[in-house]
């Protein structure tokens, strides 16, 4: 799989009916080899007759959508954003079903927010009250210190300033085949999803300024 231009599907780290009954096959099937595929044909549309911005990996293109042609800069950030959030997104996610933050995450998450079941509070009423379309996120900062964010459409938080270590998609495509509008059931389930070693791995990837 190419980071740069022409962009490929990323494959998924596991079957599509691995996550089941969280998430059953024919929702992972429509969001992986339909939407995402989507957001990756229309991001090579985009950059297809402009060769300069070709050799961007994906992350550049994000970070840096205010650099492009006011024609296609809400084209290739949209499409982008769509790409990186669901990468991401199916990444974070595991058929080993209820996994514990490790260590770092575990005390992060405690001082953060207090316990763990006051941050899976936090990030649930976030994800929950998304209003249309959009992504609940868990960042760290240049602190390590960790926040939660929401994002609408497919914006992306500021990968400058923070390192996404996991989100939870709600656009209706994520879920409603299996949910119908049970937003909150669905997110609720998400959380036995969550690639806890994934996620360690990534807070403790993420650069620290003054650590």
């Amino acid at each position: 799989m190419s980071d740069r231009y022409p962009f490929a599907l990323k494959p998924l780290p596991y079957a599509q009916e691995a996550l089941e009954p969280y998430l059953d096959a024919k929702v992972v099937y429509f969001h992986h080899e339909k939407h995402q595929q989507a957001y990756v044909d229309n991001l090579n549309k985009a950059l297809q007759k402009y060769p300069a911005y070709q050799d961007w990996s994906l992350r550049a293109l994000v970070l840096h959508a205010d650099r492009f042609p006011q024609a296609i800069r809400t084209e290739i950030y949209n499409n982008a954003g769509g790409v990186f959030n669901h990468e991401l997104y199916f990444d974070c996610m595991t058929p080993e079903k209820d996994m514990q933050p490790g260590p770092n995450m575990a005390a992060a998450i405690e001082n953060q927010f207090g316990s763990y079941e006051k941050w899976k509070e936090k990030m649930q009423d976030s994800a929950v009250s998304v209003f249309g379309s959009g992504w609940a996120w868990l960042l760290a900062d240049r602190r390590r210190q960790l926040r939660i964010m929401k994002t609408a459409n497919q914006n992306v938080p500021m990968l400058s300033a923070f390192q996404p270590l996991l989100l939870v998609d709600v656009w209706e495509h994520a879920y409603y085949l299996q949910y119908q509008n049970r937003r909150a059931e669905y997110v609720e389930n998400w959380f036995r999803l969550i690639n806890w070693e994934y996620v360690e791995k990534r807070y403790l990837d993420s650069p620290c300024f003054v650590c």
